[in-house]
C-alpha cells in the first residue's frame, strides 16, 4: 500500500453535518433517517452494497434529490440544498458515475459552463476561458490540451475534466460516485493520486466505492451504510475490510462460505466424457453428483467458459458424449440443453444473459418460453410467476415491471439466476457468477449456491477468484491450457496448490488428470 502524505488538513468542526436525513421514492424508503459529518482537508468513504443508500445520500446533499425530511448544516448553519445550482454555489459538487459534461463543447467551454465571462461586445470571453482552464487543469496533473472536443477524450480524461470545472467553481466538498468503475488501471492509479491531492489542499472529499483496496489507501474514516441507513462509521485505524464488511452485509468474512448444505448424494447428475471441440478443449471427462459443487480453476484463457460452453450446446463438441441422471443426451444447441435439465448462467449478464430493456419479469420468462403455453406468457401472468422468485432471490426493485437494466449489477446478476431457477434445473452450471457485484450481493448469490445445491441441483463453479471456487466447492477442476490437469478435494483444496497445477509447476501433490 502507498505511504499516505501529507496528513489531512482537518479541523475539528466538521464542515458538513447531515442530520436525520430521509429520501424516499413512492413507497421505498432510499435513505431512511441518516447522519454523516464531513470535515474539510479529509477523505470520507462511503461503503456499502448496491441499494443501500449511498449514491441517494450523496444526491442529497449534491442537490439532485430534495430531502423528504432531515436537515443539512455547512460551517454549522442550516442550509436548504433545492437543486445542484444551489448546491454548487454553496461549494459543493458531484462527480456522477454518468459524467455531466457538454460532448460537443471543447474543455475550456466545459469548464466555464454556466459562469461564462463576456467581452464588453457581449460575445464570449474565449481566451480568458482558455486561461482558466489552463490554469485549473494544471494542477490536476491534465496533460491535453484546453481545446480539445471533450467528446473525443477518455474517460478517465473527461472524468478531470469534471472536477476542473469543480475546482474552478470553487468546490469546498467534492463526491465522487465509484469514480474508477470504467477507468484503466492507470487511469484508476492516477485518480487516486488525485484524491489525495485534493484532501491535501484541504478539500472535502466524500467517495464512494466497495473496492476494499481503495478504501485502505484514501480513507480517513468510513461510513458504512445497509438498507438505506447509516449503521457504522469508522475511523482508518478500525475499518479494517473485515469490520468493513461485516457491517456491510451483516455477517463476518468468513460466514460468508457458510456451506450449511448437507454431503453431496451418491447420485451422479452430470456425467462429462471425452467432450472436446476439435481443437482447444481437450477430451474432458469428469462427474457431478446431486447436489454436489463442482469448482473450475484456473487462469484466464485456460479453456474453462469453453469447456461449459460445450456442455451447454452454446458452442458445438467435435466428439463426447454428456449424461444426465445416467442417460445420455444429445446436446446440439442450448435448447437441447435446457430440454434435459441443464441450465447456464453465462460469464457476461448483459451480453449474453439478459435483455436490458425488457422487464424483470420478461426476462425470467425467457428461458421457458417453448415450455410455457400462450396463456402464460400474459403480463399478469408473468408477474404472478415471478414474484415468488424475486424474493426468493432478494431481487431490490420497484416491482417486476422495472426495466432490467436500471437495476444494479448485484439484482441483474440474480435476474439471470432467477430466470433459469424458473426451470427448476438438474444441473446448473455458473460462470463467473459474481463478477462485477459488490460483496453484499456476493454474500446473496453465496446462500443461494448452498440452497440450490442442498436441493440436490449439480452445481458446476467457473469462477477466476480462488477464495471463491475454494469456499464454495466441494471439488475444484483445475484446467490449463484446455487441459484438465487436476483434480483436488478435501486437504488439497488451498490456494497455492491451485496456482501450481494452473500454471504448470505440477509439484504439489493431487490427483493429476489421467
Amino acid at each position: 500500500m502507498p505511504v499516505r502524505t501529507p496528513e489531512p488538513l482537518r479541523t475539528d468542526e466538521p464542515l458538513v453535518r447531515m442530520r436525520g436525513v430521509t429520501k424516499r421514492f413512492g413507497g421505498f424508503t432510499a435513505v431512511d433517517h441518516a447522519d454523516l459529518d464531513v470535515h474539510a482537508g479529509e477523505v470520507h468513504v462511503v461503503a456499502g452494497e448496491n441499494g443501500a443508500g449511498k449514491s441517494t445520500l450523496m444526491k442529497t446533499l449534491a442537490g439532485v434529490h430534495a430531502l423528504d425530511s432531515g436537515r443539512i448544516l455547512l460551517d454549522g448553519a442550516a442550509v436548504s440544498i433545492p437543486d445542484t445550482a444551489t448546491a454548487r454555489r454553496h461549494g459543493i459538487a458531484m462527480v456522477h458515475q454518468e459524467l455531466t459534461l457538454a460532448p460537443t463543447l471543447s474543455v475550456a467551454e466545459n469548464i466555464v459552463l454556466g459562469r461564462e465571462h463576456r467581452t464588453r461586445t457581449g460575445l464570449f470571453a474565449r481566451a480568458r476561458a482558455r486561461d482558466e482552464a489552463a490554469r485549473v487543469l494544471a494542477t490536476l496533473g491534465a496533460r491535453f490540451s484546453v481545446d480539445a472536443e471533450v467528446g473525443e477524450l477518455s474517460t478517465g480524461e473527461q472524468q478531470l475534466v469534471e472536477i476542473g470545472r469543480a475546482v474552478a467553481e470553487g468546490a469546498r466538498v467534492l463526491i465522487f460516485d465509484e469514480p474508477t468503475a470504467a477507468l484503466s488501471a492507470r487511469e484508476a492509479a492516477a485518480l487516486l493520486d488525485l484524491v489525495e491531492s485534493l484532501r491535501a489542499s484541504g478539500i472535502a472529499v466524500l467517495y464512494i466505492t466497495h473496492r476494499m483496496e481503495e478504501i485502505q489507501r484514501l480513507a480517513d474514516r468510513v461510513t458504512v451504510m445497509r438498507d438505506g441507513r447509516v449503521v457504522a462509521s469508522l475511523r482508518r485505524e478500525e475499518a479494517t475490510p473485515e469490520a468493513i464488511v461485516t457491517r456491510m452485509v451483516g455477517r463476518p468474512i468468513g460466514a460468508l462460505y457458510r456451506r450449511a448444505r448437507p454431503r453431496p448424494r451418491d447420485q451422479v447428475r452430470l456425467r462429462v466424457t471425452g467432450l472436446t471441440d476439435g481443437g482447444y478443449v481437450r477430451p474432458a471427462s469428469f462427474e457431478v453428483r446431486a447436489g454436489e459443487v463442482l469448482g473450475i480453476a484456473g487462469i484466464v484463457g485456460a479453456g474453462r467458459s469453453e469447456l461449459v460452453r460445450l456442455i451447454f450446446g452454446a458452442d458445438a463438441a467435435a466428439s463426447g458424449s454428456v449424461a444426465v441422471d445416467g442417460r445420455r443426451v444429445a446436446v446440439r444447441r442450448p435448447a437441447d440443453a435446457i430440454a434435459h435439465g441443464i441450465a447456464l448462467v453465462p460469464e457476461s449478464r448483459k451480453d449474453q444473459g439478459l435483455f436490458l430493456d425488457l422487464s424483470i419479469a420478461e426476462n425470467i420468462a425467457l428461458a421457458g418460453l417453448t415450455r410455457r403455453p400462450p396463456r402464460m406468457l400474459r403480463p399478469g401472468r408473468l408477474r404472478a410467476a415471478a414474484g415468488p422468485l424475486v424474493a426468493r432471490l432478494g431481487i431490490r426493485c420497484r416491482s417486476v415491471d422495472q426495466p432490467v437494466g436500471r437495476l444494479s449489477g448485484g439484482n441483474q446478476q440474480k435476474t439471470v439466476l432467477a430466470k433459469w431457477l424458473s426451470l427448476d434445473p438438474k444441473v446448473l452450471i455458473l460462470d463467473e457468477p459474481t463478477r462485477g457485484v459488490d460483496i453484499g450481493a456476493k454474500a446473496d448469490i453465496y446462500a443461494l449456491i448452498d440452497d440450490i445445491a442442498a436441493q440436490g441441483v449439480a452445481i458446476v463453479l467457473v469462477s477466476s477468484e480462488l477464495p471463491e471456487v475454494l469456499g464454495l466447492s466441494d471439488r475444484v477442476l483445475v484446467m490449463r491450457e484446455g487441459h484438465i490437469v487436476a483434480e483436488l478435494s478435501g486437504d488439497l483444496l488451498k490456494e497455492d496448490i491451485v496456482m501450481q497445477y494452473a500454471t504448470g509447476a505440477d509439484t504439489a501433490p493431487g490427483r493429476p488428470a489421467a
